[in-house]
């Protein structure tokens, strides 16, 4: 049932139902889903978390992942995700898009908008996808400040911590960063870009808090699988940007076949059907929803008293 429809819709802040997933046994999987569509089809699979990916919100709007995207844009996501699906979003808060003041407006903005968590991030704008060279990082007290801003705005929302310093300051950087920041008030740590199971495990050997990893393709981990991270200490693991990536493969190959073909008969197999569609929108649970309104009477105006 969607959010407009009143029976299964939650009650109690997203921001706890994630903390409680994130406390229940086993490692939480957390998929990228781009768009409401890719929420409803991640919940029907069985997911109980969803993660909304700065790389996958900016790519489908045509731009890069620089952080160039405002709160608001990040927040039109949000609602779609949160409201269609229910489920709580993990979602992607860049470097906090300024400083502390501007970092509490965007855990307000994004609780708001539906938000069950956010990971802030420690590099410095313009910011780069974690998997790539070259990053700059904060000063690590100016990002455990914006740690504590976090904390202090948040009413429910589960605050991650990200820290990209493993390439430039090595584990023994890494860690420090990591423990400044639960100190700051992080709930957990999300150390990015390590690129093999030792560095996986001595991170998570050296930082007692719920960690998250970090599954994306192309980039600089090797493939693990949920059950591998969680045996290397994690409690969390999201795929970003992979509905997307799929999503988009299949539009290019559609689009390669219309203009081959002159059409889209060749490509019919490889579409969902309109009877697939609306049972995932749950069109006709609106119908009836549209049918059981009873049409509003207008009262009459009270007789009006002579002067």
């Amino acid at each position: 049932m969607t959010y407009l429809l009143a029976d299964g819709n939650p009650t109690e802040h997203a921001g706890l139902r994630f903390r409680r997933a994130v406390e229940a046994p086993g490692i939480l999987q957390i998929p990228g889903t781009h768009n409401g569509q890719a929420a409803l089809q991640a919940k029907a699979a069985g997911f109980d978390a969803l993660y909304l990916s700065g790389a996958a919100m900016t790519a489908s709007m045509g731009l890069p992942d620089l952080g160039i995207i405002t709160v608001d844009e990040v927040c039109f996501f949000v609602r779609q995700v949160a409201r269609s699906s229910g489920l709580p979003v993990l979602v992607d808060g860049d470097t906090g898009y300024g400083e502390a003041l501007n970092v509490m407006n965007m855990v307000r903005s994004f609780e708001d908008a539906g938000a069950g968590a956010v990971h802030i991030e420690d590099q410095l704008l313009p910011k780069k996808c974690g998997h790539l060279n070259d990053k700059k990082l904060a000063d690590p007290h100016d990002m455990a400040a914006k740690v504590a801003a976090a904390r202090k705005a948040r009413r429910h929302l589960y605050i991650i911590a990200r820290t990209d310093a493993a390439a430039s300051e090595g584990m023994d950087g890494a860690v420090a960063r990591a423990h400044l920041y639960l100190d700051a008030g992080a709930d957990a740590i999300f150390p990015e870009a390590l690129n093999t199971a030792e560095m996986f495990r001595e991170f998570a050997g050296r930082v007692k808090a719920p960690l998250l990893a970090n599954m994306t393709e192309f980039g600089r981990t090797p493939f693990f699988t949920a059950r591998e991270f969680e045996e290397m200490g994690y409690k969390m693991v999201i795929w970003p940007v992979s509905s997307l990536r799929v999503a988009n493969k299949a539009q290019e190959e559609l689009y390669a076949a219309i203009r081959r073909d002159g059409g889209t008969h060749n490509m019919v197999d490889r579409m969902q059907t309109r009877a697939e569609l609306y049972a995932t929108i749950g069109y006709h649970n609106y119908e009836a929803l549209d049918a059981s309104i009873v049409t509003t009477i207008i009262p009459q105006a009270m007789p009006q008293i002579p002067g």
